[in-house]
């Protein structure tokens, strides 16, 4: 038998680590009756490297923490906050598996095992967590491509609030009632996005009806009145400012609306402010804001002539008419719209 043959066949099939031969021995030792022989090996080949080695982990972990402080700090200072918090979570976690992974090789714990065991239960956990998953992978396109960051208004997956988080399986919520909302990031990266607040300015945007008998050159004027009543709050520059604009000729008034430009943060202040405004101005100039009535015409017999006034108490419309029976015709109720000029028979 040639030296090669003699040194593989003298080589073990497997690798123990030192640490299980000293449990080995100190057993045995004690299993003999050699208490201090035992107790020696115990102490020096197994109690001592794995304190060592629990101490090196604890270390690790601190390290792991304090570098991933580090590393989220500064690039929220140089980027963002979402990106820096995914940043220092993901340093954190990828340092302690290395450090981790480094401590036990050196103390010649076998690591090849750990990785047969995690690949198995990579695949028994991809299965049954599906859905966590796809929560994760929409979490990495979430932070890569960035439709929104930390402390945006959106309103994504049927809910709209301030952005407090954006982590890799979700994403977290402040609604503007003060609600927290934890929700799936799969579904938001599944649905349409709307940011509110990604540009500068945003455009208020408030309808309103006039009345048919109304000017349009008045209505024009009243209206422009109540945008430049907003004063400083409106938005000055090309395609800003503010336009009064005449829509449709509707079933009961003439629409029109009135646009003006503010901060996006000032918006909702902004459109009550202009709401109230141009309530104020029509009162003062006498141009009425139609409403919805009804006209009852009543064409029928005798019968129905002699009980006009007890159809007048019993349905106050704000308009009443009676018109002449004509014999062989039945009542017939005519809709009337205030503003308007139209009946309909």
């Amino acid at each position: 038998m040639d030296e090669a043959t003699k040194t593989m066949a003298a080589a073990p099939t497997s690798e123990v680590p030192p640490i299980y031969d000293g449990a080995v021995e100190s057993f045995s030792n004690f299993m003999n009756g050699n208490i201090s022989n035992g107790a020696t090996a115990l102490l020096i080949k197994v109690v001592i490297p794995a304190s060592i080695t629990l101490l090196l982990l604890i270390v690790a972990y601190f390290v792991a923490k304090f570098v991933s402080r580090i590393v989220a700090v500064a690039v929220c200072k140089r980027v963002d906050q979402t990106l820096g918090k995914f940043a220092g979570k993901f340093t954190f976690y990828a340092l302690l598996i290395i450090i981790g992974l480094t401590i036990l090789q050196n103390a010649e714990v076998p690591v090849t095992g750990f990785a047969a065991v995690i690949a198995a239960a990579g695949f028994a956990i991809g299965l049954a967590f599906q859905g966590t998953l796809s929560n994760f992978a929409s979490g990495i396109l979430l932070l890569v491509f960035r439709p929104f960051k930390v402390g945006d208004i959106v309103n994504a997956a049927g809910v709209m609030g301030k952005v407090d988080e954006i982590d890799l399986f979700t994403t977290t919520l402040d609604t503007p009632d003060n609600r927290r909302l934890i929700v799936p990031n799969s579904s938001i990266a599944g649905s349409t996005i709307e940011n509110v607040t990604y540009h500068k300015h945003r455009r208020v945007d408030v309808p309103v009806g006039v009345s048919y008998s109304a000017s349009l050159d008045e209505t024009r004027r009243v209206l422009t009145n109540c945008a430049e009543a907003m004063g400083a709050g409106v938005v000055a520059g090309e395609g800003r400012g503010y336009q009064i604009m005449l829509n449709n000729l509707g079933a009961s008034s003439v629409d029109w609306t009135v646009r003006v430009w503010a901060n996006s943060t000032d918006y909702f202040p902004m459109k009550e402010k202009l709401t109230a405004e141009i309530k104020r101005q029509l009162d003062a100039n006498g141009l009425e804001i139609p409403f919805p009535q009804m006209q009852l015409h009543l064409k029928g017999n005798d019968h129905y002539s002699e009980n006009a006034d007890i159809l007048n108490q019993v349905l106050p419309m704000p308009k009443m008419s009676s018109v002449a029976p004509q014999a062989g015709t039945a009542a017939r109720v005519r809709p009337r719209v205030r503003g308007g000029n139209a009946n309909i028979t």
